[in-house]
């Protein structure tokens, strides 16, 4: 009995035409022999969470910086709820849930400490430039698994690559901006839909803005609380993807309108807040500073490293910056640029 098989026929049968089958991924970079009980997405999805860079998401920030609450999301349950909204679209759409939720778990294993503060002062900083998505891809192909990589399929590093959208097109008009599948593209529309629901909240419970704030229209088409803009967000992509057979994915253009207004909205008054950047000065000065020292003292981390390997020092020196969380990333500054108090007795 070949479980995987059984699993493989049974997405044949059931998955929408469109949907993305395991059987017929585009493989993986180095080539390996299938399991007898998981598909090959399956294993991606397994290889993401046992990995060192997915269990580091608890500690990094999403908006808020070292936030004292409990309840405050981290990167970490950023990424699950993705996956929870990505799923519900998947399985609503007869699409590989499989794929979608390892594209899902996988896509901000590149965040930098201090969310996208980090990413700005790294971009500034290394000669390279850095974007979070590509960095996310470099993690899972090079930098996991001592430097072996994942090895994951062709559509989940694919889906991970084509994730982010910063303030662009939430629905791309051009497919070389797309995900090549629908799994890909339903993470890059839940990613959305996670993030701009869960900042607004987090931005309510610390005071930030008030629900009076909100923009009236924006609560009148999605509606008053969080539970419920999730809900006419998530039901608005599937039905009206559902009446093009998937032909294409998208919203209606009232709920579309309301999504971009609010997040123009969260822009604004929480993302480049004046409060919001003052904080991001601090993290900014705090990562600039590590990337320099690292770079003048490259044996310090790096000395098991043959010499001859270490002919790129700024790579490797941005990504030991970008793999911290915030709280190694302070507790590094302290110990490299604070006094340390002197006990005398």
């Amino acid at each position: 009995m070949n479980i995987r098989r059984q699993t493989e026929e049974i997405e044949a049968r059931t998955l929408h035409p469109k949907a993305c089958l395991s059987s017929q991924s585009k493989g993986r970079q180095r080539p390996e022999r299938e399991g007898e009980i998981r598909t090959c997405f399956q294993r991606d999805r397994d290889r993401i969470i046992h990995s060192k860079a997915f269990r580091r998401l608890k500690h990094k920030t999403q908006v808020f910086l070292a936030p004292r609450g409990d309840h405050y999301r981290t990167r970490l349950t950023h990424v699950l709820e993705v996956s929870q909204i990505a799923r519900t679209i998947s399985r609503a759409l007869r699409l590989n849930e499989d794929l979608t939720e390892a594209i899902a778990l996988g896509h901000d294993l590149g965040h930098t400490p201090f969310g996208h503060a980090g990413e700005a002062v790294l971009s500034r900083i290394h000669k390279e430039g850095f974007k979070h998505y590509e960095q996310s891809l470099r993690v899972v192909d090079f930098l996991e698994n001592q430097g072996k990589g994942l090895n994951l399929t062709h559509e989940v590093r694919d889906g991970i690559l084509k994730h982010s959208k910063g303030k662009g097109l939430i629905i791309p008009v051009s497919k070389s901006d797309r995900a090549e599948t629908l799994e890909g593209q339903v993470v890059r529309v839940s990613d959305i839909i996670a993030y701009l629901n869960h900042d607004l909240d987090d931005a309510l419970r610390a005071g930030v803005i008030k629900k009076s704030d909100i923009p009236e229209e924006v609560l009148k088409t999605l509606g008053e609380t969080h539970s419920k803009r999730i809900d006419t967000m998530v039901k608005d992509f599937i039905y009206c993807s559902i009446q093009t057979d998937l032909e294409e994915l998208r919203m209606s253009d009232e709920v579309y309108d309301a999504v971009n207004r609010l997040r123009d909205f969260l822009y604004d008054r929480v993302y480049e807040s004046e409060n919001t950047k003052q904080e991001f000065r601090k993290a900014e000065k705090i990562l600039s500073d590590l990337y320099g020292y690292y770079l003048e003292h490259i044996d310090e981390v790096f000395r098991d490293i043959p010499a001859e390997k270490k002919l790129n020092k700024q790579r490797m020196v941005c990504d030991f910056i970008a793999g911290m969380t915030d709280r190694f990333a302070l507790a590094t500054y302290e110990r490299l640029f604070l006094p340390r108090e002197w006990a005398v007795y």
